[in-house]
């Protein structure tokens, strides 16, 4: 059963997320922008699977099914750096990736390769990388082979993974996401769905 007070902070995550649909549809020149068909339309997650040794121990190396929160307008009002994100590959735009964020604008990369200058991250660009350390740089299609990504191809952030029937859990993200996503955690997690859809 949910409390009232997560109830109240899922109905505010709700109201942003369909003020934030409504001004992305105004920008792009929509004439009628609808904030309550967005509020009452549909769930703020949706499920995707994901299979790779580059998110292994976080995503099993054999796949796992995220429940993935939408993320219409990110910013680094929204987005954080330590949180996992589902972003539009840089390389395929029909293909989509699962990498943490490592660092957003502002912040100086330094290479381990001497050869290398450091820079400073732009306006609207991130720095994602994989979790699994054990893989090479080359083969993890990361930002150290990719670049900067920009901010705005990220789609959404993973708030929990199932690799199995019995192997599942909430993914850790930043402190500030993980507290800003439990209210809908809570309200829209259906670990039934998601064994029911798992390709695995």
């Amino acid at each position: 059963m949910v409390s009232i007070s997560t109830l109240l902070r899922y109905v505010g995550c709700r109201m942003e997320y369909a003020a934030r649909v409504g001004f992305k549809s105004y920008e792009r020149g929509a004439n009628d922008v609808d904030i309550m068909k967005h509020f009452f339309q549909g769930k703020l997650t949706y499920l995707q699977f994901n299979k790779g040794e580059e998110m292994a121990p976080t995503i099993g190396s054999q796949g796992g099914t995220l429940l993935v929160r939408k993320i219409p307008m990110p910013d680094a009002k929204r987005v954080f750096v330590g949180d996992l994100v589902v972003l539009k590959d840089p390389a395929n735009s029909d293909n989509y990736l699962v990498r943490r964020l490592a660092a957003i604008e502002g912040y100086e990369m330094v290479s381990t390769d001497d050869k290398d200058e450091p820079f400073v991250l732009e306006e609207d660009q991130c720095w994602v990388l994989a979790d699994n350390e054990n893989i090479k740089p080359k083969e993890a299609h990361d930002s150290r082979t990719l670049g900067p990504v920009s901010m705005s191809d990220i789609v959404g952030r993973v708030i929990y993974c199932l690799r199995n029937a019995v192997d599942h859990g909430p993914v850790n993200n930043s402190q500030f996401s993980m507290r800003y996503d439990s209210p809908i955690l809570e309200v829209e997690l259906d670990v039934d769905e998601m064994v029911k859809n798992h390709k695995a």
